[in-house]
């Protein structure tokens, strides 16, 4: 009998390629948020996958990006450094027919690594026709020695199985590090307060989802279900007019929908309440950081 394995897959890759939706559909359940916007992702997040024979604990990161301008945009990149140095295995996703600058920034710090990697094309439904895919194959296995070269579509499912079976050959014998029934690592509170930062994230088309947060006060089963306070922080007094909304009908908006979201995840009615605060330049400082609930890396 084969002997049970156990290790971390760092998912690793530039902004918006598709890290936290592969791992969520990895997973069959939402563990990540997700939106379109790049850097959606600000926190290392454990995703535990078990089966009989093996654990696979995924890691998913903030992605790598060139421009760490603020506080919170270099503490992204020293997180998703850290889990790359720690990890087992990599899944290096790029998306297919794409290999950009920034791509290769993430591949020069898989290379340093030296931890062995699969790199997974993602997107591959939207390749036509379906010879080009080759070719990027081809020539993504000419810039680095990955252990296999994977095509997926994380949005359509195509080809998890195939990684799933791909993974734990490359993790070392180990029994299991998490509990059986553990998906992930994250608190229920920080889970309520991604819920909420997505639903505004979705809302909002300008730059502010990089000048707020959302911290929860109060998290309290009650007689009829769960309350929940979380105040959303912003960067400046302008800022917080937008998030209102013109007589508070964006912050209802938001509200109502990270409620329902909640109430299905959970399973039990849910009253939420929601403020928003100015806490200056919060995403430059380190100290704020922190006491937002950002990893120290």
């Amino acid at each position: 009998m084969s002997e049970f394995r156990c290790g971390f897959v760092a998912v690793v890759g530039r902004p918006n390629v598709g890290k936290s939706t592969l791992i969520n559909a990895l997973m069959g359940q939402k563990i990540s948020i997700v939106t379109a916007k790049p850097q959606t992702t600000r926190h290392r997040i454990l995703a535990v996958h078990t089966s009989e024979t093996s654990q696979i604990v995924f890691v998913d990161t903030p992605g790598i990006h060139r421009s760490a301008g603020k506080a919170m945009n270099r503490l992204m990149n020293r997180t998703a450094a850290s889990a790359l140095a720690d990890a087992d295995l990599v899944l290096f996703v790029v998306e297919a027919g794409r290999f950009t600058p920034e791509d290769e920034d993430v591949l020069k710090r898989v290379r340093s690594s030296g931890v062995p990697a699969i790199a997974l094309f993602n997107k591959t439904d939207t390749v036509h026709p379906k010879e080009k895919l080759l070719a990027s194959i081809a020539e993504l296995s000419e810039r680095h020695d990955f252990v296999e070269i994977i095509p997926i579509s994380a949005m359509k499912g195509d080809n998890l199985e195939t990684l799933k079976a791909a993974i734990p050959p490359h993790l070392p014998e180990s029994p299991p590090l998490f509990p059986e029934e553990m998906r992930t690592d994250k608190s229920r509170e920080f889970q309520a307060a991604e819920v909420i930062r997505e639903k505004l994230t979705l809302m909002l088309h300008q730059e502010l989802p990089y000048g707020l947060t959302v911290q929860i006060e109060r998290y309290a089963e009650e007689e009829g279900g769960l309350a929940i306070n979380a105040i959303i922080w912003v960067e400046r007094d302008s800022q917080k007019g937008i998030v209102v909304g013109k007589g508070g009908s964006r912050l209802k908006q938001v509200g109502r929908q990270a409620r329902l979201e909640l109430k299905e995840r959970l399973a039990k009615p849910v009253h939420l309440e929601l403020w928003v605060k100015v806490k200056q330049n919060w995403a430059d400082s380190e100290k704020d950081l922190q006491s937002l609930g950002f990893d120290p890396v």
